[in-house]
């Protein structure tokens, strides 16, 4: 077979360095942007932390004269300093006013998982060494909300392959009797039926709740489909009863081992916002969380290093040319780095200020039935920007108001028309949906087929399917589990 060489012209289109490295920086949070300024400033020797005190009103242009450049960007290999997983990001301009006047350190919680809590109980216990390694195979297989989550027969068939241990039935039936004695009450269960019996089992024995054992025993079936008619009937028993037995149940904690660890879960889950908003008069003013976030500069030093160097690169050795490379590279980076973050700073004013303008009502009164529809091309358009970066933006970043924190992507909602024709948010309709759900009669819940009724009676011409659907995103049950006694 014959090679053939051809010619071929086509055209292509790449993103510049910098570009990688504003959409980098455009997506992520605040939290996000301070480690990766951190680890910059750590790798970047040209890359400093504050203002030249000696010449604060410097340009970083000036730090590179024309002799400095003489040295092409074909003398420069951009992989040998800088690859797409090592792209700098950004910084927060320093017009905007900071979160705080003074930085800090951002404080971390440390806690035990639920897994080493129950492994520092288990030794407390007076278990032989064959007993303790069944049981940490047991609490090794519990999952973060506190439930057995493998057959015990699965369990035993490890201990045989891997510790030569027969764990016979009897063995790690008691085994598991002891660590489902430990604290959170309910842990090690394999089921829900079983992990509010152990909770029961804990709390004091009186009428109601033998009544509860008996109810979560014999009859869990009616009590997860609401059949309390069928239970009080079966039972003898009055309605009074009826509602402290279930009031006694469901104050029992379903998924135990997310109780344990709530607080740190907390702690680790803490959300920074990144834009705040304040209203003053009617006027709602944006500024940007600036808290731990440095003034970036150009180190002087090194742009001096790398005018001495070019005034001498007639007679420059190859090791100093490598040295000029070296210096170079890591200018331009910080450069880069320093535009990036401005690139980024000003996307995501721009962005918010956009949103703003389109939820203006939504801002000054906190009322969720004020919120417009919108979605990402409205915001496009009015900020400049394309589709693509809004919705960069608009992704993990959060924002402050005196109504609480939200995410940006709250503020998004597709557009249904009301019986006069007007576009009203579906936000407005879940709104809606929700304070006819808080202010039903319980005994009678209403079915979807009602709620769409209602809607309609409201002025929103919606399906019964539709509500449906904004029922489930709402995180309300159907009517049947809703019902109450």
């Amino acid at each position: 077979m014959a090679l053939k060489q051809q010619l071929q012209l086509k055209q292509q289109q790449k993103l510049s360095p910098l570009q990688m490295q504003v959409i980098k920086l455009t997506e992520l949070p605040y939290l996000e942007l301070e480690d990766r300024i951190r680890q910059e400033l750590e790798d970047n020797p040209a890359l400093e932390e504050g203002f030249d005190e000696n010449n604060p009103n410097a340009d970083d242009e000036t730090l590179f004269d024309s002799d400095a450049d003489s040295i092409t960007q074909d003398d420069i290999a951009l992989g040998d300093y800088l690859n797409e997983e090592d792209i700098p990001d950004y910084r927060l301009a320093a017009n905007n006013r900071s979160y705080e006047d003074h930085r800090e350190e951002i404080p971390f919680a440390v806690a035990e998982s639920l897994n080493e809590s129950l492994l520092a109980q288990l030794h407390l216990c007076n278990l032989n060494e064959e007993e303790q390694i069944i049981a940490e195979y047991i609490i090794g297989s519990i999952d973060e909300s506190g439930y057995l989550e493998r057959e015990l027969s699965a369990i035993s068939d490890d201990l045989l392959f891997q510790q030569n241990i027969d764990a016979t039935p009897q063995k790690r039936n008691h085994v598991l009797h002891i660590i489902q004695q430990l604290e959170p009450a309910g842990i090690a269960a394999r089921n829900l039926q079983e992990c509010l019996l152990l909770q029961m089992e804990r709390l004091p024995q009186n009428e109601i709740n033998t009544l509860a054992k008996k109810i979560l025993t014999d009859y869990f079936d009616e009590f997860s489909k609401r059949h309390f008619e069928k239970i009080q009937k079966t039972l003898s028993i009055n309605e009074s009863t009826l509602k402290e037995i279930i009031h006694e149940i469901t104050s029992l904690n379903p998924k135990p081992g997310n109780a344990w660890d709530s607080s740190f879960a907390l702690g680790n889950n803490a959300i920074v916002p990144d834009f705040i908003i304040e209203v003053h008069n009617g006027e709602v003013i944006l500024s940007m969380n600036n808290r731990n976030i440095p003034e970036l500069r150009v180190s002087r030093q090194y742009a001096n290093m790398l005018q001495g160097y070019s005034g001498n690169k007639k007679s420059m050795t190859a090791d100093a040319k490598n040295a000029v490379l070296f210096v170079k590279q890591k200018l331009d980076s910080a450069k880069w780095f320093i535009e990036a973050i401005r690139q980024r700073q000003e996307t995501l004013q721009r962005t918010m200020q956009a949103i703003i303008e389109l939820q203006y009502d939504f801002f000054v009164t906190g009322d969720e039935t004020r919120l417009r529809p919108m979605i990402l091309k409205d915001v496009a358009e009015l900020s400049g920007y394309d589709i693509s970066t809004v919705s960069r933006v608009s992704n993990s970043k959060y924002v402050q108001t005196y109504f609480g924190v939200y995410p940006l992507k709250y503020f998004f909602s597709e557009s249904m028309q009301n019986d006069v024709g007007e576009e009203v948010s579906s936000r407005e309709i879940k709104a809606i949906l929700k304070d006819c759900v808080e202010h039903e009669n319980k005994k009678k819940p209403l079915t979807d087929d009602k709620l769409s009724e209602l809607l309609k009676e409201k002025g929103y011409l919606i399906a019964r399917r539709t509500v449906a659907k904004y029922r489930e995103q709402l995180g309300i049950p159907v009517a049947r589990l809703r019902k109450e006694i």
